[in-house]
């Protein structure tokens, strides 16, 4: 036979070309893909982030929320051997980082500094670290707790200018 194809040309006569089609199979990959879909959807919905511009508020209600919880830029740099805060363009007095009995740093003039902040500037709630590359990264961790411990949950980190 030309090209291996059997036509059914034997004893029977031709063969059918009638078959009949399992549909549950296709049901069942057709239910599975759309499924898949409808959440692959619900994803991509659930997992875009909320971002303006650097500009600033570019709506009039964003900025109505900004202008009733007016913040400062709080900045904290962490050298080796003291701290500085500084919020917008004051500065306040270093802070000396000296180390306990058991060489841990002492962190007590931190606390109390953001306690007389929390105080001045009750709805501040961002900060940002500045820490040198010479900084031990269990104080780095320890700053940080103390901030958020302090009501400054948004701490970010960013390198040391200069």
């Amino acid at each position: 036979m030309a090209g291996g194809m059997d036509t059914g040309g034997g004893k029977g006569g031709k063969k059918s070309l009638d078959t009949s089609i399992n549909l549950t199979a296709f049901i069942d990959l057709m239910a599975v893909t759309i499924s898949f879909l409808i959440l692959t959807a619900v994803w991509t919905q659930i997992g875009r982030l909320q971002v303006s511009q650097a500009g600033g508020p570019s709506t009039e209600e964003e900025q109505q929320q900004e202008e009733q919880t007016k913040t400062v830029q709080l900045n904290l740099l962490i050298t080796p051997t003291e701290l500085r805060l500084t919020a917008d363009q004051s500065a306040f007095d270093p802070i000396p980082l000296t180390k306990d009995a058991k060489g841990k740093t002492d962190l007590t003039k931190l606390v109390a500094r953001f306690k007389e902040l929390k105080a001045q500037l009750p709805d501040q709630s961002a900060i940002t670290l500045q820490p040198e590359d010479k900084v031990r990264y269990e104080d780095l961790v320890r700053i940080i707790d103390e901030c958020i411990g302090a009501g400054l949950p948004q701490v970010s980190v960013s390198a040391a200018m200069g």
